[in-house]
């Protein structure tokens, strides 16, 4: 027992040997560079999709040189993992259901991520006109159901508010209120939607 126990201190006491293949000339090889920029866009790719043009960002930030950035993003278009038509058709259904957006601001946000317009016009005709009056009607009851103790105009200008916001047109929204408030049996004189669009 007290020979074992001699062995395991002097195990503990001496550094593990370095595995044959981690010399000095390993550990001071520079990484190659498309190496490094396909392990960016997996590890990207891996926590959400993204577009092709947030991925070239992302491998301009760490420095990776242009024509390895095509190469490497060409790539993975070609297999599919990159595919921006997908990519807008995901972000457009995702925030119109989530999020309630109107089409208005889901393109503005597309042609944030980079997305063509000519692609984004493509996703954003999976929300009709239906779809996005269905999402602002449900965003004018939650917002009237959450201000029932404020006085109509205050209440109002929050909702006109709110749903400016996600890019809803005053007309469609000022339609919306003057409906939802009759259904509650309010009375309100909607005024000039432009005034109440703060």
């Amino acid at each position: 027992m007290g020979e074992l126990t001699g062995r395991s201190a002097g195990r503990r006491g001496r550094p593990a040997p370095e595995p044959p293949d981690v010399g000095a000339a390993a550990q001071d090889a520079e990484p190659d560079p498309e190496s490094v920029a396909r392990a960016i866009v997996l590890r990207r790719l891996t926590g959400a999709p993204q577009s092709r043009a947030q991925l070239a960002d992302a491998l301009a930030r760490r420095d990776v040189p242009d024509d390895v950035s095509t190469r490497v993003l060409d790539r993975f278009t070609e297999v599919g993992l990159v595919d921006d038509q997908e990519y807008a058709r995901i972000l457009v259904r995702s925030r119109h259901a989530e999020r309630g957006l109107s089409r208005r601001a889901l393109g503005v946000e597309l042609r944030r991520k980079g997305i063509d317009d000519e692609t984004a016009a493509v996703a954003l005709a999976d929300v009709d006109d239906a779809d996005e009056e269905k999402a602002a009607r449900e965003l004018v009851r939650r917002r009237l159901r959450s201000t029932t103790a404020l006085a109509t105009e205050v209440r109002i200008r929050r909702t006109y508010g709110a749903l400016g916001r996600k890019g809803y047109p005053a007309g469609l929204v000022a339609r919306l209120v003057r409906e939802e408030l009759a259904a509650e049996g309010a009375d309100a004189d909607l005024g000039d939607a432009g005034d109440l669009d703060a």
